[in-house]
């Protein structure tokens, strides 16, 4: 039997409802539905209280470490944001900005991100990849996109974009389960 695999799925939303959680929460079942998965759902609009005073990580309370070790540690990151003023939210940036350098070398990230038309679907290659990049991350190539038109309120319309997700989840799993079995000191070394 095979290990089940952590996947952390991370909302740069600061609203709730959220159409980024929704996309980043269909994805993250779309992933389950084709592995055995264990799935961590981390919203800013939980945790941005507890992490926007901060400016270096030892000044964190433990609730948030906790959530930085599961990013940190997770098998899979699906990550997304709501496009806000060209690029991703300021606090789903702050948040990153206490993960550590070299935690995300090799792991595959699994890119979302909501805006209110397509002219916004660059946002994943220009902003959300080039972060995830610095990390020496595994970007995956397929990315996520959603627009206002894909939803029926917070609940996810679009046959097409089902489809999208379906298919980043198919193409994600195996990049996965190499990497998970990888040992640690390959990736940084």
């Amino acid at each position: 039997m095979t290990a089940r695999y952590r996947v952390v799925a991370v909302s740069g939303s600061l609203h709730e409802p959220s159409k980024t959680t929704a996309l980043v929460r269909a994805i993250a079942a779309a992933v389950s539905e084709r592995a055995e998965v264990d799935v961590e759902v981390i919203e800013l609009t939980d945790i941005g209280p507890q992490l926007s005073g901060a400016l270096r990580r030892d000044q964190l309370p433990a609730a948030i470490e906790d959530k930085l070790r599961a990013i940190e540690t997770a098998d899979l990151l699906i990550v997304g944001s709501p496009v806000y003023r060209a690029s991703f939210t300021g606090l789903f940036k702050h948040l990153f900005d206490f993960v550590g350098q070299y935690e995300l070398v090799g792991k595959p990230v699994l890119l979302a991100a909501t805006g209110g038309g397509e002219r916004h679907a660059l946002i994943i290659e220009h902003q959300l990849r080039p972060l995830f990049s610095f990390f020496q991350a595994l970007t995956l190539p397929l990315g996520v996109y959603a627009s206002d038109t894909d939803f029926d309120g917070y609940v996810i319309e679009s046959e097409v974009l089902h489809a999208r997700i379906a298919l980043a989840a198919e193409r994600a799993l195996p990049l996965v389960g190499y990497a998970a079995s990888r040992p640690v000191e390959l990736l940084v070394g």
